[in-house]
């Protein structure tokens, strides 16, 4: 060009120098008619333990234990009765007791709404579930608590559910087994939810004079006020494998003490070996274990009891 100017061009950026060379990917036409086949979802289910994807169908039968490397899966309250009484056939009882509210209480929302929303959502009164019939032949009353229910936390409700059921095992001299998923005490009722815990050891009381057996298995989590009061007080206390156990947090716990908690604290291999425990149960054989301790216990026999016993369990005065 005159005067030897050069005319200066832009630089040619990588990116659509990459683009002659690029090639548009297009998805494969199906044939006319057909729809992309697709997995439905929720048939698998990844275990927390060995991170193994487990067939849903294979867990539910294997009552919601991993069958690769033995992990828990928490069980519902329901589930856990059917999987003690014997055909999973039990008589429900108390089932449309329901908080009132006696509080009125609110925190992030009203806890009138609370109770709506998780009976709405659990198609359950509260959070606990009371049933008779026989395992392994031995009639028993069981109540099992369901942890998707306000985390499972003992209100009025729940005290009362399980008080009845204790005062129905005295009357009938059938043995008592309380499952344990709980928080705590419902702390929205206040202190009438920490009253239970002194209702229902009175019942257990009762229980013990007249000389009928009670089991607590406690499973993941079980704490603060149902730990401090019937959970720990079973003829024998079984535990699930791995499960948490205790009063407070562990984190409550090192804020106080201002100490490191060993591995394993609160867990029940760790209880156990501490002689807070009596045993650790897998299970897929707790029905057998506990059948063999009722029998152990005298179960079989429990209704041929002592007139003395059951008169003096009757005059006892009536509980809070």
């Amino acid at each position: 060009m005159a005067g030897g100017s050069q005319v200066s061009r832009p630089p040619v950026l990588k990116s659509e120098l990459m683009a002659w060379f690029k090639r548009t990917r297009k998805p494969i036409a199906s044939a006319a008619g057909d729809k992309p086949s697709r997995v439905p979802e929720g048939l698998w289910v990844k275990c927390p333990g060995c991170t193994k994807l487990i067939y849903k169908k294979d867990l539910e039968e294997n009552i919601q234990v991993c069958p690769k490397c033995a992990h828990h899966f928490r069980l519902g309250a329901a589930e856990r009765l059917k999987s003690l009484f014997d055909g999973g056939r039990f008589e429900e009882h108390d089932a449309t007791l329901t908080s009132n509210d006696p509080l009125q209480f609110t925190d992030t929302k009203r806890y009138a709404d609370r109770l709506k929303t998780t009976i709405s959502g659990t198609n359950l009164k509260d959070a606990v579930i009371i049933g008779s019939g026989h395992l392994d032949g031995i009639p028993v009353v069981a109540a099992a608590m369901e942890y998707s229910f306000i985390g499972g936390s003992m209100g009025v409700v729940v005290g009362e559910k399980i008080t009845r059921a204790l005062e129905m095992a005295l009357a009938q001299r059938h043995a008592a087994i309380v499952v344990s998923c709980s928080g705590g005490a419902r702390m929205m009722e206040g202190a009438l939810s920490l009253m239970q815990m002194a209702k229902v050891s009175a019942a257990l009381a009762r229980l013990d004079r007249a000389g009928v057996p009670f089991i607590s298995v406690l499973t993941d989590p079980t704490t603060g006020g149902v730990t401090a009061s019937f959970a720990m007080l079973g003829d024998l206390n079984i535990a699930e494998p791995k499960a948490l156990i205790g009063f407070a947090g562990p984190r409550v716990i090192e804020q106080t003490i201002r100490q490191k908690l060993p591995d394993g604290f609160q867990r029940s291999e760790f209880l156990v070996e501490h002689g807070m425990l009596d045993l650790i149960v897998d299970r897929r054989e707790l029905k057998d274990t506990i059948a063999r301790a009722l029998r152990f216990m005298g179960a079989g026999s429990v209704a041929a009891g002592t007139t003395a016993a059951v008169a003096g369990s009757a005059a006892a005065p009536a509980l809070p």
